[in-house]
């Protein structure tokens, strides 16, 4: 293990009684969305025969996210996390049991998949603040965050498969149902495992909208915010390229199946393998010293596709494109030291939906583009284009960094202190047992 590594690391973590009932609600909850997306989007199929409606309903998954995260994000801060988390789960679970009754119409299934989805960054968003309370906002918060993030890759990778089995077995209505009782499962763990809390903000008597929008012209407005946001953004809006593309790359292969399936596999199976290493044998100093060069030469790999590669070539260029993304971790510390505390629902929620959004967009794109060219050739421009704007972005949260102490940002209540030392990166904290 690196010297200076965390005492305990992720073991530490999961000793923290709150922190395992927020583990347990999001796998719950994250199942659930996984099971009914698959079994939602089917039955849209089944009952409409079309594939653009079948497709739309997958995509309503990700559009909404900027609506939420732009107009609610002000919830996040202007109400106590535990009745925000519990409230959204608990509007989520009334919308999957409205899709469940059969005399719900298409437009009123794709309606209520919106709301579902512009509660998710509300949601999450709440979640990554709360965990500062939680786990404090050192080295223990960033591990919750990494195991949340990894239990995310391997959930929706078992959510996947699941759902698949479920709509096997039961009807699409039945496996939604399932979600029903994940959601309130959820939010029985949140409401009954964690403490309640009161808000960070009272929004100072304006408008949710107005606190909300303020809050994100505030935080993009700000140098070193703008950088640390971008610095997440811009490398996953390049790297969904091959996952967007996996299908007509599989079929220009002439593979089967189940190649298909190891392809849309590799890139989670490299970022759990990666981030696990990260968060359990690098000090929190190496993670923060891996994020820009990781960052940087990420999305390298991709550059392997320009040869047209067979299907071992692909495996092993997704996988390590899917390690490139272990730059988060360090960079998750980073932005919880640059936000000021009356801020960071408002700021992770931003976060959430911008990083939903622009994924989106980075698919529609990659998309687009394999209209007019070779799938191999959209995949390996897209590791080029995104390695130049990686290796402009880096430059420029370099330059901040060096000059972190020297900014603030501007809440609605007066002058935060943005900045903190570069040597607090690497800080052990203690973890909060709440």
């Amino acid at each position: 293990m690196s010297k200076n590594a965390s005492p305990g690391g992720y073991r530490a973590v999961f000793a923290v009684r709150e922190f395992r009932y927020v583990f347990a609600a999001h796998l719950l909850s994250l199942l659930g969305v996984v099971v009914s997306e698959i079994a939602l989007t089917y039955l849209v199929y089944v009952l409409t025969r079309s594939p653009l409606l079948s497709a739309l309903t997958f995509a309503l998954g990700m559009l909404p996210y900027l609506i939420g995260g732009t107009l609610f994000a002000g919830v996040a801060d202007r109400y106590p996390a535990r009745r925000v988390l519990v409230v959204c789960d608990l509007l989520c679970a009334v919308c999957v049991g409205l899709m469940v009754l059969p005399g719900t119409p298409i437009a009123g299934l794709l309606a209520l998949r919106c709301v579902v989805a512009a509660v998710a960054p509300v949601f999450t968003g709440t979640r990554m603040a709360a965990l500062t309370d939680i786990l404090g906002d050192g080295d223990p918060y960033v591990l919750g965050r990494s195991l949340l993030r990894l239990v995310s890759q391997g959930a929706m990778l078992a959510g996947f498969g699941v759902g698949g089995v479920l709509l096997a077995v039961v009807p699409a209505r039945g496996a939604i149902a399932i979600t029903f009782g994940t959601f309130l499962c959820s939010a029985a763990l949140l409401r009954f495992g964690t403490r309640a809390r009161p808000a960070r903000s009272t929004g100072n008597g304006g408008a949710l909208l107005g606190d909300s929008l303020g809050a994100a012209r505030l935080l993009l407005g700000d140098r070193r915010t703008r950088a640390l946001l971008l610095l997440f953004w811009v490398p996953a809006m390049f790297a969904v390229a091959p996952e967007a593309l996996v299908a007509p790359y599989a079929d220009s292969l002439g593979v089967g199946p189940a190649a298909l399936g190891l392809l849309m596999c590799a890139i989670p199976v490299g970022h759990i393998g990666a981030e696990l290493y990260v968060g359990a044998r690098l000090s929190p100093r190496a993670r923060g010293r891996i994020v820009l060069p990781i960052a940087a030469t990420g999305l390298l790999p991709l550059l392997v596709y320009a040869a047209e590669p067979g299907l071992g070539w692909a495996l092993a260029a997704l996988a390590l494109s899917g390690v490139g993304a272990a730059y988060v971790v360090g960079l998750d510390r980073w932005f919880v030291d640059a936000v000021p505390e009356e801020l960071r629902g408002r700021a992770m929620t931003l976060l959430t939906a911008g990083l939903m959004t622009i994924q989106g967009l980075g698919m529609a794109l990659a998309g687009l583009a394999a209209e007019f060219f070779p799938v191999h050739q959209v995949v390996a421009g897209a590791g080029v284009l995104g390695t130049l704007c990686c290796l402009v972005l880096v430059r420029e949260v370099r330059q901040v960094r060096r000059t972190a102490g020297a900014g603030a940002v501007v809440s609605g209540s007066g002058a935060s202190a943005a900045g903190v030392a570069e040597g607090r990166d690497g800080a052990d904290h203690s973890v909060a047992s709440g």
